[in-house]
């Protein structure tokens, strides 16, 4: 094997774990990688309801559900690393980043997010949630759904959560770990479980 194969499967590794990547590569690398590419986003036509921006650059391993009714809509320029789940309906805006393992699914209301934002490592966001009624059991109990909105330029930190009904404004920042439960003003940095206002972007 020569050493330009590996060096361009290393860059298909790298790319699959960390696909933001792709904006600092040469033209070189990005022609080398480019059919790989094609033909990781080729296989997406054959999830449903599915509609990709261009510039993207996916994981070959993302689980996609969009089944009818639940389309699944990705901006330009968004990157999609390896293990995320996505159930639509889910709208991505331009220059998303889903970092490795985050959950989204989109329930029955819908999972929208804006330009700019990234979602890390292992965050799960839930548009539905389950009933408590204590005279029925859990698997029994109806499902609602509200939607979860996420505005532009938001960082949702590493294994933060986000339930249901949530609007998170725009510039807000969620912490590492955090479960958010209530919206979130924009610029607000947010904290703990369930999350609180712990500061604000602009006194940085």
């Amino acid at each position: 094997m020569s050493d330009g194969r590996q060096s361009v499967e290393r860059l298909q590794e790298r790319l699959t774990w960390m696909p933001w990547l792709w904006e600092q590569l040469s033209r070189d690398e990005r022609a080398a990688i480019a059919r790989w590419q094609a033909d990781v986003q080729a296989r997406w036509a054959l999830y449903g309801d599915v509609t990709l921006g261009v510039d993207c650059v996916i994981a070959p391993d993302v689980a996609v559900f969009a089944e009818p009714g639940r389309p699944i809509r990705v901006g330009d320029r968004c990157s999609i690393a390896a293990g995320v789940f996505l159930h639509g309906p889910i709208t991505l805006g331009k220059r998303v980043s889903l970092h490795p393992r985050a959950t989204l699914d989109g329930g029955r209301a819908g999972l929208v997010i804006g330009d700019g934002t990234r979602i890390a490592n292992g965050a799960t966001l839930f548009a539905y949630d389950y009933g408590l009624d204590p005279t029925t059991a859990i698997m029994d109990q109806p499902v609602t759904s509200r939607g979860i909105r996420i505005g532009a330029d938001v960082w949702v930190g590493a294994g933060a959560g986000i339930t249901d009904g949530v609007t998170v404004g725009d510039h807000a920042v969620i912490g590492m770990g955090a479960v958010v439960t209530r919206d979130v003003p924009d610029w607000a940095i947010m904290g703990g479980s369930p999350a609180r206002v712990i500061g604000d972007r602009r006194d940085r």
